[in-house]
């Protein structure tokens, strides 16, 4: 028997839908991006945001062929801000997923806490989409804790479910 698997076009798919839905609360929700934060060091939910779309972004242009943008030029005081970056990554996965790209390819990379490594490009896209997926996970515990209900359903189980 064939083993399920999953097409790197759905993860992208359930980031984006997950990406949406944060962009939503925070706007609606500004008082987020203050929250504190302990989650990677960062003192703020809105650090912890550019965390997750700095790494987006850093790990997209890697996969492009680009150089990785600064960390710290990305601003993390508002949604449209944080977002765009997010935005920006997107693009660049979604050219890099309808090109003939080789997915096996090894790539050299350097990182900000580890120092120069390889990686396959495989390994580099889901890293990067379920590392966002990890985090809007915890930042979902923490803006409950604060008192701040997400509205939508954010596993992956409600990408393909139906109301019976």
């Amino acid at each position: 028997m064939p083993q399920p698997s999953l097409p790197a076009e759905e993860v992208l798919a359930w980031l984006e839908k997950t990406s949406t839905n944060w962009r939503a609360l925070i706007e609606a929700h500004p008082e987020i991006l203050a929250l504190p934060c302990d989650i990677m060091g960062v003192s703020t939910a809105g650090e912890l945001l550019r965390h997750i779309v700095a790494v987006e972004l850093r790990y997209a242009e890697r996969l492009a062929g680009l150089p990785a943008t600064e960390y710290a030029s990305i601003a993390h005081n508002s949604a449209e801000v944080l977002y765009a970056a997010h935005e920006r990554a997107m693009k660049l996965l979604r050219e890099q997923l309808a090109s003939d790209v080789d997915w096996d390819q090894r790539i050299e990379f350097a990182t900000r806490i580890l120092g120069k490594l390889g990686a396959s490009r495989k390994t580099i896209l889901f890293h990067e989409m379920l590392h966002s997926i990890r985090h809007y996970a915890q930042l979902a515990t923490l803006v409950r804790q604060q008192g701040i209900q997400p509205d939508k359903q954010m596993d992956f189980l409600f990408m393909d479910m139906d109301q019976l």
